[in-house]
């Protein structure tokens, strides 16, 4: 087996903390295996906050630049995957801040403080026996309309699996304020399946 395909095998072998041991010790070949590993997931999960592909590149290589200039402050107390969840999602909220309109389009604040959302197609009526691929893609849309506090809660969640705990952590939420805002989140989307057609939510 070549050298460079046993360093690769050697490499996706060692745990995050190695990885970035290795990065801060001027390995760069740590940090790039960190990049393989985390590329994907984070630059899927800004898309799925941002719903704009051009942005979540632009937003996840600023993720990853913070993460290589930040990895002697990192701490071995948290999970490496929750400290770069984190930096990515205060990455996504300050690109909202500074683009209102990611979030206009999805929803607006009634006088009361309730959320209206904004449905994309409304009143489909979807087949009984539609494809998963299709049912993601009805997924997609509805996460999308959630207000954009209970959208990243859904995302961390369901998307990228985190636990409860972990959410907290990225987010600094109070862990009560994690679980009553991914209550409502899944009470707003069973109300939103229910008006796009789907029975049994």
């Amino acid at each position: 087996m070549p050298t460079a395909a046993l360093a690769f095998k050697d490499h996706a072998a060692l745990t995050d903390l190695e990885l970035v041991g290795k990065a801060i010790a001027g390995r760069e070949d740590g940090f790039e295996e960190l990049v393989r590993r985390y590329q994907r997931p984070i630059t899927g999960y800004v898309f799925r906050m941002l719903g704009d592909y051009d942005s979540a590149l632009d937003v996840s290589q600023e993720v990853f630049i913070k993460v290589y200039n930040s990895l002697t402050k990192y701490s071995s107390e948290y999970k490496f995957s929750t400290w770069i969840y984190r930096i990515a999602h205060n990455a996504a909220i300050d690109h909202m801040r500074r683009n209102p309109a990611v979030q206009q389009s999805l929803e607006t604040e009634s006088p009361d403080g309730t959320y209206q959302l904004q449905l994309e197609s409304p009143n489909p009526s979807p087949e009984k026996d539609r494809e998963r691929s299709e049912w993601r893609v009805e997924i997609d849309k509805v996460v999308r309309c959630l207000p954009a506090a209970y959208r990243e809660l859904i995302l961390l969640r369901h998307a990228q699996d985190l636990s409860y705990d972990e959410i907290a952590d990225v987010t600094r939420l109070p862990l009560g304020t994690v679980k009553n805002r991914l209550f409502r989140a899944r009470e707003m989307m069973r109300t939103m399946f229910l008006d796009r057609g789907f029975t049994g939510i």
